[in-house]
């Protein structure tokens, strides 16, 4: 019998599980996150394995879901100091990079920036031929002053060309540093684009002391043959080669992890996701047994990207959030007790009134002593409840794309303060071992590969374009470390973009296949 380990570092807890190759869950635990995150993920497969007493040389494959690179852009710790390299001028001069950015994220990253001329049109047309002199010369002044760099040429998403040979003389300059393309990262828009970019390069040597931390780790506790994945953010995994490249993907992979576990617990391929962690609340949205992708820019660490993420919620409302009476009103947090729930909240001891006490005193909930909450007032605890309530049904009527009610899949540890009835869902559903169900989404998590292109059809047919792009993110799915023969298209988009001259249309295209 061949083994899997899924991982998931959540804000409270962190998560490991053990199944078999059959997708049955054997074994799983929760510790307490660690500041330094590393710590509580050692801690977690530690435990998980001395708790499952499999033999270790048959585990196959290990999955990390961290908060890594999250928290290396909030901290502003540990970032690389980037080179960007903007093709485009004169024509993009106007706004020069990082121009909106947290000036002490600006520090991290370091301010090298540069402008040179080149770049295409939105139809793929060169607007002025790369400026190559001078980018070497910017190569040999930035030579031993940066460690990553990120390259951003005028609308490369649709000719990626500059982009490419930009590269190649870098790389004769400077030999093997790593360089992020922007094609490869974002979507059209020029600025987001370039955000996401710097952010990507920014985070390569977080990539590659988390993976190695968690390899070394493996083979502490004597799991040596296993193939070692990062999650990404749609809810399936990527290979360390191509989390090194590709680092930013990892950013909001514990929700789409709890999306995927939910979804492979319920055995609903359609429905809305509610993962109630010990500080927060997440609702998200499976669409055909995957995370619903944000179509909005998103704003990480005070910066504005247009690079994949999943389509979420968050409320302050978890396990641990502290419920008050201020001047005769009930208040909800948003402020939590987090991971420190079994030594502050009162059903263990503590003095501090939490979510979980609430459900416990009204007999909603089984954990810790409830005779210790007997004393809590049952009209503050019926208001509190209701309050609890509202905040969750408000946050599902906003992500709701239909009219019509849907099922909800209830999942987290928290989840046992959010009720089985709920206003605008058509059920509820409580699933088997929800409260691991992030670790479970990784544990299970299949490898996909992502295009998302603009196309102009006045130089090929629409199914030339969807062809060629669907191709393209198989070939994807396929570096990212999935099995050529397993791999499928599960998701095919296009949009004509009216606003463009030349009949242009944007396509994304997923592919998805199992471990290799």
């Amino acid at each position: 019998m061949e083994y899997r380990i899924g991982i998931d570092v959540g804000g409270t807890n962190t998560d490991a599980v053990l199944v078999d190759e059959n997708m049955n869950l054997v074994e799983s635990i929760k510790v307490p996150t660690t500041k330094d995150v590393s710590t509580g993920i050692y801690e977690a497969l530690h435990r998980v394995l001395e708790k499952s007493k499999v033999d270790r040389k048959n585990i196959k494959y290990a999955m990390l879901g961290t908060t890594h690179a999250t928290n290396a852009i909030v901290e502003r710790k540990r970032l690389c100091k980037t080179a960007i390299i903007r093709i485009g001028r004169p024509a993009t001069e106007a706004i020069v990079p990082l121009v909106a950015w947290p000036k002490d994220l600006v520090e991290a990253v370091g301010n090298h920036y540069y402008l040179i001329a080149g770049g295409h049109e939105f139809d793929g047309r060169e607007i002025s031929p790369l400026d190559e002199e001078e980018l070497r010369k910017i190569a040999r002044e930035i030579k031993g002053k940066v460690e990553s760099v990120a390259v951003v040429s005028v609308f490369s998403p649709v000719n990626n060309q500059h982009e490419l040979r930009a590269r190649e003389i870098l790389q004769e300059v400077l030999g093997d540093i790593p360089i992020s393309l922007s094609h490869e990262i974002g979507s059209i828009g020029l600025l987001e684009r370039e955000n996401a970019t710097v952010l990507n390069a920014a985070l390569v040597e977080v990539a590659r002391t988390t993976a190695s931390g968690f390899k070394e780790a493996l083979a502490r506790e004597g799991v040596t043959d296993a193939k070692v994945f990062l999650c990404q953010n749609d809810g399936t995994l990527m290979s360390i080669d191509y989390a090194m490249r590709y680092p930013i993907l990892t950013i909001a992979c514990g929700p789409t992890n709890s999306i995927r576990g939910a979804a492979f617990l319920s055995n609903l391929e359609n429905a809305l996701v509610l993962d109630v962690g010990g500080t927060t609340s997440d609702i998200g949205i499976i669409a055909q047994g995957f995370p619903r992708e944000s179509s909005i820019a998103v704003e990480i660490g005070g910066v504005r990207t247009n690079f994949r993420m999943p389509d979420l919620i968050s409320i302050g409302l978890g396990g641990g959030t502290i419920i008050r009476e201020e001047n005769g009103e009930v208040k909800i947090g948003p402020d939590s007790v987090g991971y420190r729930i079994t030594e502050e909240a009162v059903v263990f001891g503590g003095k501090t009134v939490t979510a979980t006490d609430i459900a416990v005193r009204l007999g909603l909930a089984e954990v810790g002593d409830k005779e210790k909450v007997k004393d809590l007032p049952l009209e503050f605890a019926q208001k509190a409840y209701q309050k609890m309530q509202e905040l969750v049904e408000e946050a599902i009527d906003k992500i709701k794309t239909s009219k019509d009610p849907q099922p909800l899949i209830l999942v987290g540890g928290g989840s046992i303060i959010v009720s089985d009835k709920i206003n605008g869902v058509s059920q509820v559903v409580r699933p088997q071992n929800f409260g691991v169900a992030n670790a479970l989404g990784a544990a299970i998590a299949q490898v996909s590969g992502e295009v998302d292109r603009i196309y102009s059809l006045s130089e090929m047919s629409r199914d030339e374009a969807l062809n060629n792009a669907k191709q393209l993110a198989i070939n994807e799915a396929i570096k990212a470390g999935a099995n050529p023969d397993s791999v499928n298209i599960v998701h095919v988009e296009d949009i004509p973009l009216a606003y463009l001259p030349g009949n242009a249309v944007r396509i994304r295209v997923k592919a998805a296949g199992n471990l290799l």
